[in-house]
């Protein structure tokens, strides 16, 4: 469910800071992440309303403490986690009651994410305790409020390591709220958006939602629905039958609307409707009845409680065992990649921005789908799938029972596991992006089939009751190891989804052609696209990974996992151009220099966890590949020129002179020129029917120069999910980037801004990224700049020894 907040903004006084109320109708939901106060360790008696914190840090939240460092070798959280700390961590906030707020309301705190092990208290009191971090959560204050002083105190616990594969951050490391509500109203998450039929001619959307009177007498209720288009006009407004509702009952309302000729929701056109849900109470009078505090007097005898407002998509999806995966009537591969929930430098406190800037690459790309790996992400992420056409693989555990690491994800499975998909399920159920769910990823637990079937039953039933309207799945480990396909776990999901292995996957479709298939992580060799590409049962792939991740690191020195498509901080690799020759439509070319051969196909190497480990290293190991025409050698030798293309043919150029023209290639592999070295320009020119339509060139570069600093944004907004990516690059005096120039670089800032973030992407660097300082890596680092205040001109600079310094002006906003 995705609330739709009014703009008006009001301050009201606290303690020992202020918030921000933004007021919808009968709730207010009240921005609360400012002025926390922070403590790194454990303290006796923190969770009491009377403890003094004056001397904690000040932080804001969203808050992600670990990825502060130091990066140490010896870190609990190891290779994991990054090297990165982990602990006990303690935040406490100090907050007035909203004004005139009464006995008949309700107040909740609510958190996106806490990593982990959070416990929650309010003044004193304790709340619960949640182990998984990833999951939203919410708590109910009003039994424990007093006037004056409220204090709620957090604390989260990452000490017990290794507790997962990755890197997760440690804190309150996404957005905060206090909520609300009167006493009658819409159960949390409970609003659902249904589209049972979508075509372009007519559909039909059905919207249910639970209403929960929590007061001491019976209440007269009904909800009056609204239908808004994609450009906000309003289509149609239906009103329930009048319910009432004793103390204590939830009871379900709704009504279906039928539109004509609908805007559907696909990749392309990513159309988003909305619908509000009034919550009403009363009965109709001829004259005007009393307001109740925090409601609107909509007509005599009337009342708001309460308002949601849902966007939702009109889209008709299916997967066919003969031929894959269909949106819309039309026939669609899924090209999709893996991503965890990591910002790189930002940690797992990640801008919002970031994320946009992040999926507008992989838009480029060609990319489509996203697999959420493995755990639920942040609310805010899916709505950027919705508002930009991703289609999403939506999971949630990478463990049942049988861990993988001490302290993951089943050490809670028997208590939290079933609770934890179903309150993620009900939460993003609205969001059209979602096509799949998966119910684990390479889950250990099928070496005892039968306890694991009883397990994949149970886990299918939550997702089937929660939302009967996507599929299931799971990302299978191995299955001709384990006999999954043999032995009936396989066949229990709606889609069968396999991790790499390509063929085995297609072989188990031609042993049983009524199986639907789809992969659902899988390699970057050329061989695993055409497998996708010539099959016409297999529905799509998750390349493993769009981008670089935190943790998964094997050895130190490294911090990170290098097999995203794209770098950790949004640098394009070589193998990035090679997967938009495969995937983009928009004609493209782009050469590189190879260094090594391309690798055959690994053999497979079995079941158990090294080896699997081994065999992902060798699936993503792609040559040694350079976007320049600068070798370290500049005497005259052979280089070999791969040349990534979508188009019919490409003609290679070196300093004027044509090296010849070359067609598709069968394999999906690049092609490939043996060029004599010489120092200048080197140019491929890309035609389709005859006509050029993309061209890209090297130059040689000399002697580095100065530093280029390049911005994604001219303009940045003052809140905390925007960010500008400024991309700093060492040049010569042609302009041309010195892959051999790593100088360290310097940044200051003037005017309302401030350094956010620097990074290289470099795996082996044990840099901080919240410095104002960063080495460059091939001729270039990234440096990201926020805004500290509404209006105003921030002045960036950039400065190295021996080079020329460089600055860029941005414009901040409201």
């Amino acid at each position: 469910m995705k609330l739709k907040l009014a703009v008006a903004f009001f301050l009201m006084a606290s303690v020992a800071s202020a918030f921000v109320a933004v007021t919808d109708w009968d709730r207010q939901v009240l921005a609360f992440e400012r002025g926390w106060r922070f403590f790194r360790g454990d303290v006796a008696g923190a969770e009491q309303a009377a403890f003094d914190h004056a001397n904690w840090q000040v932080v804001s939240v969203p808050h992600d403490w670990s990825i502060g460092g130091p990066f140490d070798e010896q870190a609990a959280t190891r290779g994991d986690g990054g090297f990165l700390p982990s602990g006990v961590s303690w935040y406490r906030k100090t907050f007035s009651l909203p004004g005139g707020f009464k006995d008949e309301r309700r107040l909740f705190v609510e958190f996106d994410g806490v990593m982990a092990n959070s416990e929650v208290w309010i003044n004193g009191h304790s709340l619960g305790k949640r182990p998984n971090g990833y999951v939203s959560l919410r708590y109910d204050l009003t039994p424990h409020l007093r006037a004056g002083a409220n204090v709620i105190a957090v604390k989260t616990d990452t000490s017990a390591q290794p507790a997962s594969r990755w890197y997760t951050g440690a804190g309150i490391y996404r957005h905060v709220r206090l909520i609300e509500t009167a006493d009658v109203r819409f159960e949390r998450w409970s609003t659902f958006v249904t589209t049972p039929i979508a075509t372009t001619a007519n559909a039909r959307v059905e919207v249910k939602t639970m209403i929960v009177n929590t007061s001491a007498a019976e209440r007269v209720v009904r909800v009056r629905l609204g239908l808004f288009d994609p450009a906000g006009v309003k289509l149609d407004e239906l009103e329930s039958p009048v319910r009432k509702l004793v103390p204590g009952e939830t009871a379900e309302m709704g009504e279906n609307f039928f539109v004509r000729s609908p805007l559907l929701w696909d990749v392309q056109t990513p159309r988003l409707y909305r619908v509000s849900v009034e919550l009403i109470e009363g009965e109709r009078k001829g004259s005007g009845g009393e307001m109740m505090l925090g409601s609107e007097l909509v007509e005599p005898g009337l009342r708001r409680l309460g308002v949601e407002s849902v966007a939702f998509g009109i889209r008709e999806f299916r997967f066919e065992a003969a031929t894959g995966f269909w949106l819309n009537g039309k026939n669609l591969k899924i090209k999709g990649v893996c991503l965890h929930h990591d910002g790189g430098a930002f940690g797992a406190a990640v801008p919002l921005r970031i994320w946009e800037q992040r999926l507008e690459q992989m838009k480029a790309l060609g990319v489509n789908a996203i697999r959420t790996a493995h755990n639920p992400v942040a609310p805010e992420f899916l709505d950027l799938c919705d508002r930009m056409g991703f289609l999403v693989m939506h999971e949630v555990l990478d463990a049942w029972h049988k861990g993988k690491r001490k302290a993951d994800g089943a050490t809670y499975f028997d208590e939290w596991g079933l609770i934890d998909v179903r309150d993620t399920v009900r939460r993003d159920r609205n969001h059209p992006s979602i096509i799949l769910y998966s119910a684990g990823n390479e889950i250990h637990d099928t070496r005892q089939p039968e306890s694991a079937k009883k397990t994949l039953a149970s886990l299918i039933e939550v997702y089937h009751r929660e939302d009967p309207t996507r599929p299931v799945t799971q990302a299978i480990f191995r299955p001709n190891a384990t006999g999954d396909y043999k032995n009936g776990f396989a066949d229990m999901l709606d889609v069968i989804g396999q991790n790499y292995r390509e063929r085995e996957i297609v072989d188990a479709h031609k042993a049983n052609t009524a199986r639907k298939i789809v992969g659902t992580e899988n390699g970057h060799q050329s061989h695993v696209w055409t497998a996708l590409r010539d099959n016409a049962p297999y529905a799509g792939q998750f390349i493993w990974t769009g981008i670089d991740y935190l943790g998964e690191s094997r050895k130190w020195p490294f911090i990170a996992a290098d097999f995203g498509v794209v770098m950790r901080d949004g640098s394009m690799r070589p193998r990035s151009y090679e997967r938009m020759s495969w995937w983009s439509e928009t004609p493209m070319v782009h050469l590189t220099r190879s260094m090594s051969e391309r690798a055959p196909p690994p053999v497979d190497p079995g079941y158990e966890t090294a080896a699997q480990i081994a065999v992902l290293a060798a699936q993503q190991k792609e040559p040694e590949m350079r976007s320049d025409w600068t070798p370290e050698n500049r005497e005259p030798h052979e280089e070999t020129v791969d040349v990534f293309s979508n188009c019919d043919e490409v003609e290679l150029f070196l300093n004027g002179r044509s090296l010849g023209v070359k067609g598709r290639v069968e394999n999906a592999r690049p092609r490939m020129w043996k060029v004599t070295y010489e120092p200048g320009e080197i140019r491929a020119v890309a035609k389709n029917a005859g006509k050029v339509v993309a061209t890209h060139e090297l130059r040689t570069a000399s002697a580095a120069a100065k530093l280029r600093l390049t911005p994604d944004r001219a303009r940045v907004q003052n809140h905390w999910d925007d960010v500008v990516r400024v991309e700093v690059e060492i040049v010569d005096t042609a302009g041309v980037r010195v892959p051999s120039a790593e100088p360290l670089v310097e940044f200051s800032i003037s005017g309302p801004g401030v350094i956010a973030a620097v990074d290289n992407g470099d795996n082996a660097s044990h840099e901080l990224f919240q410095a104002p300082r960063r080495t460059a890596m091939d001729g270039r680092c990234t440096v990201y700049v926020k805004a500290s205040a509404a209006k105003g001109r921030i002045v960036l600079t950039a400065a190295a020894s021996g080079l020329a310094d460089a600055s860029i002006d941005l414009e901040t906003l409201p």
